[in-house]
């Protein structure tokens, strides 16, 4: 198993005006195959920080989310919603079922 973990910033006032754009990513994402999950969530100590945290089946499973459209379209409109400091680890993990 793969999982994905980090943070990305947002300026706090912008945060609705980025929400359809995420709600429709993690949507998208959990729908793909080999998506275990796949979350954003907001500090409740730092509103400027989104929290991300992703687990699917594989490598391959991650490279093909990569090729996704959604996440070329993800690419396209995250500057403009201002997100910055995006800082995300990869690590292997055994599967749940230990």
């Amino acid at each position: 198993m793969i999982v994905i973990e980090g943070t990305v910033r947002i300026d706090p006032a912008r945060i609705e005006d980025a929400r359809p754009e995420m709600e429709a990513m993690v949507k998208a994402s959990r729908a793909e195959p080999g998506c275990i999950d796949y979350a954003y969530a907001i500090d409740m100590l730092d509103p400027g920080l989104v929290r991300v945290a992703e687990r699917w089946e594989s490598r391959d499973a991650l490279k093909a989310h990569f090729a996704s459209p959604h996440m070329a379209h993800w690419r396209s409109v995250i500057a403009g919603l201002g997100l910055t400091d995006r800082s995300l680890r990869l690590y292997e993990a055994d599967p749940e079922d230990i």
